[in-house]
């Protein structure tokens, strides 16, 4: 019997050890982050040494993916989670089990998002016809103070800001392009795909880039466009005051954290994935893959992405946090829940 176990047990460990590693996807085939995961995995692969599968989870908002992550899937050593900005967004002002503080960082694309106008639309003196969403909540902060500047009033948003519900990603690049929505935004790959082709679509403009010290920079992609410049040449000055830190707040998370790989912060295979991530990422023919449809942004591996993703949990402050709360509720329309056990 004791040979038959100790023979069991070489079986398994051998199966184990030969297993493929997963990628859990918290969205359906063909979403962006669908579309990143597959293009990264593939690369990455070639670095690890080992094949890589996609398990798609789709689910309300791209939470339920993350949660079976967090509650059961963060236990297999060759199971990695990623996650998107929207789910940055949940974590901050949503009820949800996973928790980015318990979690190593194993690397992340440092993205942009872009928001663009129809050329047709004055958008300084027409409503803005905008599709919401919690994953949209950064873009609403930021089209309320391009039409009204920093100070929030119930007025101007009901008159300046149409957050039009309900719509899905095709349903909105098809009201985008047929003027019935005359704002859209898109991660730089859809902008370049579904926006950018459109001749009646320009750049309005982009959140800008987290820099190493907490600082937005220019989009290299998009120069030019940070939201923080185009606000200054609409009003002769930089914005300021509690809408703009809860917009500085929520952006941090949903930008920041765009695009992200992470394992359980015990992970025995965390290091061999860094080090894979970081062979793929000096890898010129992998990078070219992946920027040419995900377009050249900066990576954060390792230790940096840990000093990354702990700079942005630390951002969290009471006023900043209740104020995004407050808002995202009142005026989005967005049920929020406000969460102090996040504050530093």
């Amino acid at each position: 019997m004791k040979n038959i176990m100790t023979i069991l047990a070489l079986v398994f460990a051998a199966s184990t050890a030969s297993a493929d590693y997963t990628m859990v996807v918290p969205q359906k085939v063909g979403g962006g982050t669908s579309v990143w995961t597959t293009i990264v995995a593939a690369e990455l692969e070639k670095h690890l040494g080992e094949k890589i599968n996609i398990d798609h989870r789709p689910g309300a908002r791209d939470i339920p993916g993350f949660d079976d992550w967090h509650n059961d899937l963060q236990y297999d050593d060759k199971t990695i989670m990623v996650s998107h900005g929207g789910n940055g967004v949940s974590f901050l002002i949503e009820n949800v089990d996973y928790n980015y503080n318990e979690y190593r960082p194993i690397g992340m694309m440092n993205l942009d998002i872009i928001v663009a106008k129809r050329k047709d639309a004055n958008v300084y003196a027409d409503k803005i016809l905008f599709s919401a969403g919690s994953g949209q909540t950064p873009e609403g902060f930021a089209i309320f103070m391009m039409q009204c500047g920093s100070d929030l009033t119930q007025e101007c948003w009901e008159n300046k800001v149409g957050w039009v519900k309900g719509m899905k990603g095709g349903e909105k690049r098809l009201a985008f392009k047929r003027g019935e929505l005359n704002a859209t935004r898109e991660s730089p790959a859809a902008y370049k795909k579904h926006v950018g082709p459109d001749e009646n679509a320009e750049v309005w403009f982009t959140h800008g880039i987290a820099g190493a010290n907490g600082e937005r920079l220019d989009d290299p992609e998009y120069p030019g466009f940070k939201f923080e410049d185009v606000y200054f040449k609409r009003w002769g000055k930089y914005p300021s005051g509690p809408v703009y830190d809860a917009y500085s707040l929520v952006r941090a998370f949903r930008d920041g954290l765009q695009k992200a790989l992470w394992v359980s912060k015990d992970n025995p295979n965390a290091d061999k994935i860094i080090a894979a991530m970081e062979a793929m990422v000096n890898d010129p023919v992998s990078m070219a893959s992946i920027n040419k449809t995900a377009g050249k942004y900066p990576w954060v591996v390792g230790d940096a992405a840990q000093a990354h993703t702990d700079a942005i949990l630390n951002l969290v402050q009471e006023d900043a946090l209740r104020d995004l709360v407050t808002i995202a509720n009142e005026q989005m329309g967005l049920a929020s829940v406000y969460k102090p056990e996040l504050i530093k």
